[in-house]
């Protein structure tokens, strides 16, 4: 991700399972918290550089497991999620 100076800090609550299970994410992707909170935000918004220029979520996997190669039905969690599960 290119970081720019046009951010704004701000102060999020957190329940105590969501910032553990945030992160443990954060250290099995090697990423920052921020980083993480920023996705999950874009991914909220339907907007993003994660997303763009692809398909995303349930269209992504419309006719999956159609095609003789490429992705199927078992790699669904990628194609929703963008990345296994």
């Amino acid at each position: 991700m290119m970081y720019t100076f046009d951010m704004h800090r701000t102060q999020v609550l957190l329940e105590e399972r969501q910032f553990a299970a945030l992160k443990a994410r954060a250290r099995r992707e090697a990423k920052g918290l921020s980083e993480l909170i920023r996705l999950a935000v874009d991914r909220l918004l339907g907007g993003g550089t994660e997303t763009s220029g692809k398909k995303s979520g349930l269209r992504s996997i419309c006719g999956i497991g159609r095609a003789v190669s490429g992705p199927s039905g078992a790699d669904h969690d990628e194609a929703i999620y963008g990345e296994p599960l």
